[in-house]
């Protein structure tokens, strides 16, 4: 993957994590502390946003940094990136034990040892 490809997509999944959120450049970039051109250029892989600026993002979004960095495939159904994002959610508010055992209902389903 060379430097462009990886700047777009980090643009790219901030600019989907920004829009689910409801949000502006001009909104986010104010709750992170940054101009809004600054957001855009990001979004538009014309900037090697630091990373501490992107971790002030993340917060900004009310996300973990992680998923800025989770991709998605071109051509992914985008219902099951939804689904997929409201498990991570759902997950994130459990307790170990709850993730455990919701660990061990995903494998009972899928019959994985």
């Amino acid at each position: 993957m060379t430097d462009k490809e990886i700047l777009l997509r980090i643009g790219a999944r901030l600019r989907d994590l920004r829009k689910e959120k409801g949000l502006t450049q001009e909104a986010l970039g104010e709750k992170g502390g940054f101009h809004f051109s600054y957001i855009g250029q990001i979004e538009r892989g014309e900037k090697n946003v630091a990373l501490l600026n992107l971790a002030k993002i993340a917060e900004a979004l009310e996300v973990d940094i992680s998923q800025l960095f989770t991709y998605t495939s071109v051509g992914s159904n985008e219902e099951s990136e939804a689904d997929l994002q409201e498990i991570m959610h759902m997950l994130e508010q459990q307790n170990p034990q709850q993730i455990a055992m919701a660990k061990n209902v995903l494998k009972a389903i899928f019959n994985n040892k």
